[in-house]
């Protein structure tokens, strides 16, 4: 789950102090919110630029895009762009921006307004329709996915991005169901799982990891989150920082990897006294991953797994 971002008092976007920290900002820079949300990250930065700092912001959801504030809209620095992740390259170099970057940001999972409005279907907390799409106008719904699935496809997508340990009862119990009914709302769909799963303990619903396992599939977010990073190499200039802000290990562990491998000389080379310039790497680590106090977690409850990586473009 990302931040709440929306720049009211209702929703604090997760972990704004570290984040502006991290991106170490320059008041003339050129920085890129990959994941605009409802704007709390946006805002934040766009305060602290001067008058030839520049914003561009992303988002593949319309309604993020739709809900944008029209004073931020009509400020001459920001820019909002619709689109995902996997295109921050093509559109930085649509507008002549490849290593002129000097930071991006990437929240990442899903929005609490997509998780408060019931029509999103992306929780089981709320009945409403099997959608889970973060673009509704492109792609299948999650009761579109669900219908056709086949039950190894099934178990096979709960396991790897849901970690279920009872997939192959849930993946059974689902095809089992929907012989006798289309599931097509989020309530039917947390029932069903719920009585699947034999052991019920600890405070996690029995449902969050198959919800959370169908919603990363349904929007292709390891794959998007892949692309994204990749493509912050050739966007930020030296000395650029990427910030990262993940809410599992799904999303970490890719993250952690990256920064890592991009921070070190490749093995050949490693311990050489002279090294090729083409072989050094691209980018410096900055510190550890940075949680959520336990200030943030109390006054926002959705940061409470939050994880916030930062590395510099060398």
């Amino acid at each position: 789950m990302k931040s709440g971002d929306v720049a009211t008092e209702q929703h604090v976007p997760v972990m704004l102090q570290p984040v502006l920290d991290g991106l170490a900002l320059k008041a003339d820079g050129v920085y890129l919110d990959g994941t605009f949300g409802r704007g709390g990250h946006s805002r934040a930065i766009l305060d602290l630029l001067g008058p030839d700092g520049r914003l561009i912001a992303v988002d593949r959801d319309p309604e993020a895009i739709a809900s944008a504030d029209k004073d931020l809209i009509a400020d001459r620095r920001f820019e909002l762009v619709r689109g995902e992740i996997a295109d921050l390259k093509k559109i930085a170099d649509a507008r002549g921006l490849l290593g002129q970057v000097d930071g991006v940001l990437l929240d990442l999972g899903v929005s609490s307004p997509q998780l408060d409005d019931a029509g999103r279907g992306f929780s089981f907390l709320r009945d409403g329709p099997l959608d889970m799409r973060m673009d509704p106008e492109t792609g299948v719904s999650a009761a579109r996915w669900l219908a056709s699935v086949d039950e190894r496809e099934l178990k096979r997508t709960l396991q790897k991005f849901g970690e279920e340990k009872f997939a192959g009862r849930i993946a059974k119990a689902i095809i089992a169901a929907r012989t006798e009914k289309t599931i097509e709302r989020t309530g039917e769909l947390a029932e069903i799982v719920a009585d699947a799963v034999p052991i019920k303990h600890g405070k996690k619903h029995p449902a969050t990891k198959t919800f959370q396992a169908i919603r990363i599939k349904m929007n292709a977010e390891l794959e998007q989150l892949h692309a994204g990073l990749d493509a912050s190499l050739a966007l930020l200039k030296r000395g650029g920082r990427l910030c990262v802000i993940s809410f599992h290990s799904l999303e970490d562990r890719p993250v952690k990897r990256f920064m890592r491998d991009h921070s070190l000389v490749p093995v050949p080379y490693r311990g050489l006294p002279n090294i090729p310039d083409e072989m050094q790497p691209p980018l410096r680590l900055v510190g550890k991953a940075v949680a959520a106090t336990d200030a943030e977690v109390k006054s926002n409850v959705r940061a409470r797994s939050a994880h916030l990586r930062i590395a510099e473009r060398l």
